[in-house]
């Protein structure tokens, strides 16, 4: 479903145009473009569902009047008298909202967005990507979260519901779009299977292309339809293998880029790292301020003299007791006269004492004769 134009403004009823988008992928993109316009006091709501049974399941019911339905619903009203909200509900099929105490809360998002009177078109969108669920609301995020992967084969639909005084709901566009790799899979998986080719690595593939590619031919040399559907399968082959060249580069690039960013992310310095070092710095900063404006401060010439004064006494003391000390030292530590001759004339004596010991022992020796 692509542009177009559909008023939805029953007085006092429902509206619905229902199940009539199925969506085959996992990752798709909704976008919604609509219109609200009324009296000041106005009111009513719009719906988008994404329901397994479509309008069969869902008919013209609003989020309040349906019962159990397995899905997710978009709901755009004045709840809560802001103005205008953006809300999301959940369901598995076991809730019934019809007889619900309070449906407002199961809500699991919503946003406030003023959407009536605005004279021109408001744009939602709703994206799905893994388990990442996102809408936006005129290119600013309205709500999200990564815990919700909604199924495939689901319908998108589009009902609303007036109060006494109704509003006016003009809906312009809704078109849904999915993810290149998901688009060129699935004609593959609804055609009957062919034998496959081998396709050749991006390197081979660029060295067998002159011998694959396709010549500039003139129509007119094309007479028959066989030719031109030969001609045709093997620019359409060709283009195929290119598409699926580039896909694969583009993946093998995303890949080193993750790569490169993975090791620029572990080589870098964490936040708290940088801030504990900045504390740090910042401390040695103020400690060098306080230390200059300490200096700065106070006058040392003082000091200095008075170890210049004390260092000049202490010089001029030792000049003037050097002198008398050392002569004390050498008057009081030399050897006296008498000791000297003293001890020389007991080195006399006792050679004198051993040369008489010696005489006799050989006088008294015995003799022997030959």
């Amino acid at each position: 479903m692509g542009r177009g134009f559909v008023r939805k403004n029953p007085p006092n009823g429902e509206g619905v145009s229902n199940g009539r988008v199925r969506v085959a992928q996992s990752e798709w993109t909704a976008d919604f473009e609509f219109r609200a316009t009324g009296p000041e006091r106005g009111g009513g709501n719009l719906q988008l569902w994404y329901g397994r049974g479509g309008q069969s399941q869902v008919g013209t019911s609003s989020i309040y009047t349906v019962g159990k339905f397995d899905g997710m619903v978009l709901v755009i009203d004045t709840y809560g008298g802001r103005g205008g909200s953006i809300r999301g509900f959940l369901n598995d099929g076991n809730t019934d909202y019809k007889n619900h105490h309070a449906v407002d809360s199961l809500a699991f998002g919503h946003c406030d967005y003023a959407y009536r009177n605005l004279g021109r078109p408001s744009h939602i969108q709703i994206k799905q990507e893994g388990k990442n669920f996102e809408v936006k609301v005129d290119n600013r995020e309205c709500f999200r979260s990564d815990q919700i992967k909604l199924p495939t084969d689901y319908y998108f639909g589009i009902s609303a519901a007036s109060a006494e005084t109704p509003d006016s709901f003009e809906i312009f566009k809704f078109l849904l779009t999915t993810s290149p790799a998901y688009a060129r899979e699935e004609p593959r998986r609804n055609a009957p299977p062919q034998q496959q080719q081998p396709v050749a690595p991006p390197a081979q593939a660029a060295q067998q292309s002159p011998s694959q590619q396709v010549h500039d031919t003139p129509a007119s040399s094309i007479k028959s339809q066989d030719a031109q559907f030969a001609d045709l399968h093997d620019r359409v082959q060709m283009m195929t293998h290119s598409i699926d060249n580039l896909f694969r580069d583009f993946a093998k690039f995303a890949g080193q880029a993750e790569q490169r960013h993975t090791e620029l992310m572990q080589k870098s310095v964490s936040g708290d790292q940088v801030k504990v070092l900045l504390e740090k710095l910042q401390a040695m900063e103020r400690t060098v301020n306080a230390v200059q404006q300490e200096i700065g401060s106070k006058d040392y010439q003082g000091h200095f003299d008075k170890l210049h004064s004390s260092l000049t006494a202490s010089h001029n003391t030792l000049l003037e007791g050097l002198p008398e000390s050392m002569s004390k030292i050498v008057s009081t530590g030399s050897p006296r006269l008498a000791t000297f001759i003293l001890v020389v004339i007991l080195a006399q004596l006792a050679l004198v004492g051993s040369y008489i010991v010696y005489k006799r022992r050989r006088a008294n020796a015995p003799k022997k004769y030959l």
